[in-house]
C-alpha cells in the first residue's frame, strides 16, 4: 500500500482544530509530524477573512469559543504564550423575549438563576452539583471518549439528566417560560430533533460552560487559534503543506501512522483500498444530520436590539420561547424548513475593535437547515432578528451568505452543509463513527480517525485530534499523559 521506508512518523491529513491538536501533542512526545492541506490556508474551521467590506473581519465558520478556552488539552498546551488573546464579554448569552426583558446566561449562578422567577431554585439545583469540585476534571470526563471517569459521581449525575430530550428535561424541571427559553438556546446546539435522547445534554454542557466562563472570542478572529497551534506544531520540528488535496493514500508520503481530519465520507474514497469492504460501508452509513444557513453582516452600528442588555452577550440565541425553538430544530433535522428559524448571532465586533473600521461592526448569524438544502435563508434570518431588534435591516451595508453547498465547497468535511462532524443523538453518540473499542481505529493499523466524527464530537476543543494521537502512538505519548496538569483551575463565579 505505502512505501517501506519511513520519513515521517506520523502524516495528518486535514488542519481543522483536531488535526493541529494531533500533531502538537505527537510534536511533544518528539515524533515526527507533517500536515497536509488541500486549501490555501490551514485552520479548517478556523479561518477569518473579509467576507463583506475591506476592514471587516469575520469568522468564517467557528466564532465563540467556550469549549477552545475550557478544553483541558488547549489549556496545557498554554496557548497564551503563543500570543492567543481571548476576550470575554459580560455574558455568554443573551436570549431576548418579547414579553419582557432577555435572560442573561451569565458566569454568575446566582444571577442568572435570579432572572428565571419560579425557577430560581429549580435552575440552580440543576447547574450547581456540577460546579462543586474540580471542574477541570469535569471538563476532562465531558470530552472524552467512554472511560473510567475522573469524576464519577458527577458524571453519573450528568448522564441522569443529560441523556433525556430536551424537551422532556425542560418540562419536567421547568415551570415558567424563561429558564425553558434559555434552555432550549442551549440545547438547539445539538442540531437535533428536542425530541431525541441527549438533546438535553447538549444544553446542560452549554449552560454549565456558561458558568465556567463568559464565553469568550479570539481577539482579531478565530483564525489566531490556529496559528498558536501551529506556533507549537513548528517549534516541535512538525511541518505543513497546503494546497495539496489527497484522493489516494498513495499521493501521502511514507509514515508510521496516518491521521485524517477528515469526514468518514471523504476518509473511506481515500482509503477504501486499504480497508475491508464492510468497514467501509459501515462509513458509507455514517449521518451527518441538518445543513447550515449563515449570513456574515458589515454593519454601520451595533444591532439595535430592544433590550440593550444584548449588547452585553457574545453570542444572541434568537427565536423566542421553548417551543417556538423546538419547532424550528425539529423542522431542519426533518427536513423541512422553518418559517421562524432559531438564528443564532454572534457579535465579535462589539468586544474586538479590530474586527471592523471604527464606529462600525460585523454580523455573524446562522440557522439549521435540511441538509443540502438551496433555499435562500437570509430573509427568514433578518425577519427573526428584526422581532428582538426592530430597524436591525436599516444597519446592514453589506452581506455574505454562506448555504449547504457552498459550506462543502469550503470545507469537504462539512458534507450537506452540517458543520459539527456528525448527528450526536443517543446511538451515533457512543458510536461514531462506527463502533469500535477505540473509535479513533480502523480495521488497518496504520490509519486513524481524529476528525469531529469521533469522541468527543463538535466543536474547538482538539479533543478528538489529542484522543487520536494517543491511540496512534500509545508507547511515545504516555509519558506526556503523567505529566501533571499545569491548566488553571476554573472558578465559578458567585
Amino acid at each position: 500500500m505505502l512505501a517501506s521506508s519511513i520519513t515521517y512518523d506520523a502524516v495528518i491529513v486535514g488542519s481543522g482544530p483536531n488535526g493541529l491538536a494531533a500533531a502538537a501533542h505527537l510534536v511533544q512526545a518528539g515524533l515526527r509530524v507533517h500536515v497536509v492541506e488541500a486549501a490555501e490556508t490551514l485552520g479548517g474551521g478556523l479561518r477569518t477573512a473579509e467576507l463583506t467590506l475591506p476592514g471587516f473581519q469575520h469568522d468564517v465558520c467557528a466564532a465563540i469559543h467556550p469549549m477552545g478556552e475550557l478544553s483541558p488539552f488547549f489549556q496545557e498546551l498554554q496557548l497564551e504564550t503563543r500570543g492567543l488573546e481571548f476576550r470575554h464579554p459580560e455574558a455568554s448569552v443573551a436570549h431576548p423575549l418579547e414579553d419582557g426583558p432577555a435572560i442573561l446566561l451569565q458566569k454568575s449562578l446566582t444571577d442568572t438563576a435570579a432572572q428565571l422567577g419560579k425557577d430560581q431554585q429549580a435552575y440552580d439545583k440543576l447547574l450547581r452539583p456540577f460546579l462543586r469540585g474540580d471542574t477541570q476534571k469535569l471538563m476532562a470526563d465531558i470530552l472524552g471518549p467512554a472511560r473510567i471517569p475522573k469524576r464519577p459521581f458527577t458524571m453519573a449525575r450528568f448522564g441522569y439528566y443529560g441523556l433525556r430530550p430536551a424537551t422532556r428535561l425542560a418540562h419536567g424541571l421547568f415551570k415558567e417560560h424563561y429558564a425553558k427559553a434559555l434552555f432550549a438556546g442551549c440545547a438547539a446546539h445539538s442540531v437535533i430533533s428536542f425530541d431525541k435522547w441527549l438533546s438535553g445534554g447538549v444544553g446542560l454542557i452549554f449552560c454549565y460552560t456558561g458558568h465556567l466562563t463568559n464565553w469568550p472570542l479570539i481577539v482579531g478572529g478565530s483564525a489566531n487559534l490556529a496559528k498558536a497551534l501551529c506556533s507549537v506544531i513548528t517549534a516541535g520540528g512538525g511541518t505543513f503543506e497546503t494546497k495539496r488535496s489527497i484522493t489516494h493514500l498513495a499521493q501521502l508520503p511514507p509514515a508510521r501512522a496516518y491521521l485524517f481530519d477528515v469526514a468518514p465520507r471523504q476518509f473511506a474514497a481515500i482509503a477504501k483500498d486499504a480497508l475491508p469492504a464492510a468497514y467501509v460501508k459501515r462509513l458509507a452509513k455514517y449521518r451527518y444530520g441538518p445543513g447550515f444557513f449563515k449570513v456574515d453582516y458589515a454593519l454601520s452600528q451595533p444591532i439595535p436590539w430592544k433590550d440593550p442588555r444584548c449588547l452585553q452577550a457574545s453570542t444572541v440565541h434568537v427565536g423566542g420561547t421553548f417551543e417556538e425553538i423546538a419547532a424550528a430544530e425539529h423542522a431542519a433535522y426533518h427536513g423541512t424548513h422553518a418559517a421562524r428559524p432559531f438564528v443564532l448571532v454572534a457579535q465579535q465586533s462589539q468586544f474586538d475593535s479590530s474586527r471592523a473600521p471604527a464606529g462600525q461592526h460585523t454580523g455573524y448569524a446562522y440557522c439549521h437547515v435540511p441538509a443540502g438544502s438551496i433555499e435562500d435563508m437570509t430573509e427568514a434570518i433578518e425577519a427573526q432578528i428584526e422581532r428582538f431588534a426592530p430597524g436591525f435591516r436599516d444597519c446592514i451595508l453589506a452581506r455574505h451568505t454562506f448555504g449547504p453547498a457552498a459550506w462543502e465547497a469550503y470545507n469537504p468535511n462539512y458534507v450537506g452543509g452540517a458543520c459539527t462532524g456528525g448527528v450526536a443523538d443517543l446511538f451515533q453518540f457512543f458510536t461514531r463513527p462506527v463502533a469500535r473499542l477505540s473509535p479513533y481505529s480502523t480495521p488497518n493499523p496504520q490509519l486513524f480517525l481524529c476528525s469531529a466524527a469521533t469522541p468527543p464530537g463538535g466543536g474547538v476543543h482538539g479533543m478528538c485530534g489529542y484522543f487520536a494521537a494517543r491511540s496512534a502512538f500509545p508507547q511515545e505519548t504516555r509519558a506526556l499523559r503523567r505529566q501533571p496538569n499545569v491548566a488553571p483551575q476554573a472558578k465559578l463565579g458567585q
